[in-house]
């Protein structure tokens, strides 16, 4: 199975919905507006490809110095445990630099898989929820 990288192409709201429902990811697919303005505004997108067919995506907000927050990974559920994931975390956090860290917040299920792929976990973050 070959997997392609790409960071200039960035899927439809579709593929990203399709993806999102088959991953497991909790985000608004029912909004597809919602979704559009989620990529509209982000700065990093790293997309995974198994020929036409989005099978992975990181997103991620960066200031290109000092932090890079990774939004989104999401991988689709056939394509799991093929080291997708990580390697999209390592394109992400090469094309940030050294000298800029990667942070996010994890679902309750992936808490065991970020250490894994070399995340530290912290335990001095907050958050304001929102309310929507």
């Amino acid at each position: 199975m070959e997997i392609t990288y790409n960071f200039q192409v960035t899927p439809t709201v579709e593929q990203i919905i399709e993806l999102y429902q088959n991953s497991g990811l909790p985000r608004p697919i029912t909004d597809k507006a919602r979704i559009q303005k989620i990529y509209d505004h982000s700065i990093l997108i790293v997309t995974a490809w198994h020929d036409d067919r989005l099978v992975g995506i990181s997103r991620s907000i960066t200031d290109w110095a000092w932090s890079c927050y990774l939004a989104d990974l999401a991988i689709h559920t056939d394509y799991q445990k093929f080291g997708i994931g990580k390697k999209l975390v390592q394109l992400t956090k090469e094309k940030v630099g050294e000298e800029t860290m990667v942070l996010l917040l994890s679902v309750p299920t992936a808490m065991d898989y970020y250490p894994k792929i070399g995340f530290t976990k912290e335990d001095r973050a907050f958050t304001i929820l929102r309310e929507k």
